[in-house]
């Protein structure tokens, strides 16, 4: 399974490395989808999408999605027609090849330790947005080792509410039994479904207002990933690490 993911990878970045000297990467965007669709179908995943009527195809965006393994941008791409901008740790961009291709597409670079960060960052988004793009996020900060939804960041949300951006939960259930973070295993024939939520405003919105919007948006997207399990006995047998959840239950109610 690797062999032709990857495979696809390396040619599809390529193409698009080289068209991208010469349009700039929303120009492209049939490009981007033929690629994210084509990776997730090389996993052997069958994907569905469910879209909340709420999510206009005209307004930007931003997507809180939860971070499952390596594929999550490519997984939620296609779900809408909106045009995705990642956020990426700047130290990420000198990686090879990988860092290359997401400095030239646009993607937002996260400077940690900087003390002009957050400027930074709500610059880079604020660039974004003008443009008319939506941004991708993935508030939990770290991919899951254990399948359950882990604390949501504040960070990103700040920039949201500083920026009027409304937030949409997305959940994806099904791609971590794919491919797990720390397991060499591709595990083809699962269904995955993402779900866009109901669209959580911020406009208007007052600092103290903050701690609800992230809890809501946590809510959401945990909702969906607790009903996924409790429909399939519980949780994988895991530990959680430290920066997830530990007190989320086996199982719970879907509702």
């Amino acid at each position: 399974m690797w062999v032709p993911g990857v495979a696809w990878l390396s040619s599809m970045m390529s193409t698009m490395m080289i068209v991208q000297r010469f349009l700039p990467s929303d120009r492209i965007e049939w490009l981007t989808r033929t690629y994210t669709r084509g990776q997730v179908l090389l996993s052997g995943s069958r994907v569905h999408y469910h879209v909340h009527p709420g999510v206009d195809p005209e307004r930007v965006y931003m997507f809180a999605q939860n971070h499952v393994n390596m594929l999550d941008h490519c997984t939620c791409y296609n779900g809408t027609p909106h045009f995705k901008q990642g956020i990426e740790l700047a130290a990420h961009f000198d990686v090879p090849f990988y860092g290359w291709f997401m400095r030239q597409r646009g993607t937002i670079p996260v400077f940690r330790d900087a003390k002009d960060g957050v400027r930074k960052l709500v610059d880079g988004v604020k660039a974004e947005v003008d443009r008319g793009h939506s941004i991708l996020v993935f508030p939990e900060g770290t991919r899951t080792r254990s399948g359950r939804v882990g604390k949501f960041q504040s960070g990103v949300f700040r920039v949201a509410q500083k920026l009027e951006l409304p937030i949409v939960p997305t959940a994806v259930t099904g791609m971590f039994e794919v491919m797990r973070t720390g397991e060499p295993f591709i595990n083809p024939g699962y269904e995955v479904n993402v779900y866009f939520d109901e669209p959580i405003e911020t406009k208007g919105t007052t600092e103290a207002e903050l701690p609800d919007i992230i809890e809501r948006a946590q809510a959401a997207v945990t909702r969906r990933v607790d009903a996924y399990y409790a429909s399939r006995g519980g949780y994988p047998p895991l530990e959680p690490t430290e920066d997830e959840a530990p007190e989320q239950p086996q199982t719970s109610r879907a509702s």
